[in-house]
């Protein structure tokens, strides 16, 4: 063979890789041509960022459920969305753990209105493959149902799907705030007044479902995973949708229906509150909101930004109402009336979950009896509480305590499992913003992401396969980390032996 005929098959070779990889990157989808990317750290990953899945819900649509939007020609999918309009209520106004200590755990960046976006990472090899569909896992974010969003460095799991190859991450964008929580006199007015950021979750899930298996993915193995508010919405979403959960399995990470409230603002003051200082006062309810469509999304925030800063009036809260579709009144009722999916779950919490939650003492740190306190009772006894009506109602559930503290994490002394501490394990990016990792961490988040993986595959099987029971009153939880050791089994009963004399919650 000649140096030229040579020359031309190599050049054929790497137009076709060329050809390929281009392949790769282009997905249609029922809202148009995606167009991803490949990071240059994680290069085996496809990215497709800033996916919207619903229509900009902005002027008509402001304060309205999600509504389909229309396809486009061509979308370019290689840069993350903007965070719903928002304005945190502590944590960057207030010193706190993660102002000072894990910053890339907090959402940054530029917030809009046009923000139901979603975004997608599959390895480079399954996108546009349905031979070997891969399992998926949906994130939500928590945030106290305030503030959260996609632009979040520690939430970016590339390096999990560059180690794996074996499965797809899904991570959604919603509504916060009055944005998404408006409870308005209005939407009472017509029926319409619902949880609009859990609606926002619902419409994500059902477009994940219809274009998963152009990423690789398999539309029948995906699990909803959140944390905190997420883990909240995933059990709202467990009680909201039993007959139709889309989803296979539920990872709920210290929250659930019994760890969150609901507004007491019955008579929706807070939105006239808004209204009247954003010129929408003295109108009926259904001019009110149509006039509060018209004011802009800015100004809002910014409103909510001078009362949370300068105002010594009571809190102003937008949060999730029970409008009797997302959200309901009784839920150990619900529950021993069946009227919840049943789905195999993963639940548990951290052991120092108020360490970054209390208000900051400086860095000697807040009262450790007190911390102690708050995490049994607003974490650990309602995530025992939701594991005993789960087991007696029939359900399939593996309980976990995490106890990892790590110093690239965790730098100071009294802060330990802190809350949200443990993402960064799963998510694989516990080595790249608070320092270098130790083997030992490396070997505790390698295991934890496996055992989810494995539970994405078959959430019946699979853990019980790999050392980890099923939940029973008087059996095991998984252990994370302790003593030096990965993992470890905990009786329940150490875990329930601190709640005892703590009323059980009957409402969620």
């Amino acid at each position: 063979m000649g140096l030229k005929a040579f020359g031309f098959i190599v050049a054929a070779a790497q137009l076709s890789a060329a050809t390929a990889a281009v392949s790769r990157l282009t997905v249609d989808t029922t809202v148009g041509r995606l167009y991803g990317m490949v990071n240059g750290s994680a290069p085996d990953v496809a990215q497709f960022l800033g996916v919207p899945f619903a229509a900009p819900p902005v002027n008509e649509l402001r304060f309205a459920p999600p509504q389909t939007k229309p396809a486009e020609a061509i979308i370019d999918a290689t840069k993350i969305g903007p965070s719903c309009p928002q304005y945190p209520l502590t944590t960057k106004t207030d010193p706190s753990v993660y102002t000072f200590d894990s910053p890339w755990l907090q959402p940054y960046g530029p917030t809009s209105e046009d923000c139901l976006t979603l975004n997608v990472w599959s390895p480079l090899h399954a996108v546009n493959d349905t031979d070997e569909p891969l399992p998926v896992l949906i994130w939500m974010f928590g945030g106290g149902f305030y503030e959260g969003g996609l632009l979040t460095n520690g939430f970016d799991p590339s390096n999990w799907i560059q180690r794996t190859q074996s499965h797809i991450v899904v991570a959604i964008n919603y509504r916060v705030n009055i944005f998404g929580f408006p409870n308005a006199a209005g939407l009472a007015e017509i029926q319409q007044n619902l949880n609009l950021g859990l609606l926002d979750q619902r419409f994500a899930v059902e477009w994940v479902r219809d274009n998963i298996a152009s990423f690789g993915g398999d539309a029948s193995k995906i699990t909803l995973w959140g944390q905190s508010s997420g883990a909240a919405s995933t059990d709202y979403y467990n009680y909201a949708w039993p007959d139709d959960p889309i989803v296979s399995g539920l990872i709920m990470h210290s929250g659930s229906v019994f760890a969150t409230g609901s507004s007491a603002d019955v008579e929706h003051t807070n939105f006239t509150f808004v209204a009247e200082h954003m010129g929408c006062g003295d109108l009926s309810p259904r001019a009110e909101l149509a006039c509060m469509r018209n004011v802009s999304a800015d100004s809002i925030i910014q409103f909510y930004e001078n009362y949370t800063l300068y105002s010594t009036g009571p809190t102003l809260k937008f949060t999730t109402i029970v409008d009797n579709v997302t959200k309901f009144v009784d839920y150990t009722a619900r529950a021993y009336a069946g009227n919840y999916s049943k789905l195999p779950a993963i639940f548990g919490t951290n052991a120092n979950e108020e360490a970054s939650l209390v208000a900051w003492a400086g860095p000697q740190g807040p009262n450790m009896t007190y911390v102690h306190e708050e995490t049994v009772s607003t974490h650990l006894c309602p995530a025992n509480y939701n594991g005993h009506l789960r087991y007696n109602t029939s359900s399939l559930s593996f309980r976990y305590f995490n106890t990892a503290n790590f110093s690239n994490i965790s730098p100071r002394p009294w802060e330990g499992a802190y809350h949200s501490s443990e993402l960064p394990l799963l998510f694989g990016t516990y080595s790249e913003y608070g320092g270098p990792a130790t083997p030992f961490e490396t070997a505790v988040a390698s295991h934890w992401q496996d055992l989810y993986l494995a539970f994405m595959r078959d959430p019946v099987n699979a853990l019980p396969a790999m050392g980890w029971p099923a939940y029973h009153p008087d059996g095991y939880a998984m252990m994370f980390a302790a003593n030096g050791t990965v993992t470890s089994l905990l009786p329940m009963s150490t875990l329930e032996t601190p709640c005892a004399g703590i009323p059980e919650p009957t409402i969620g």
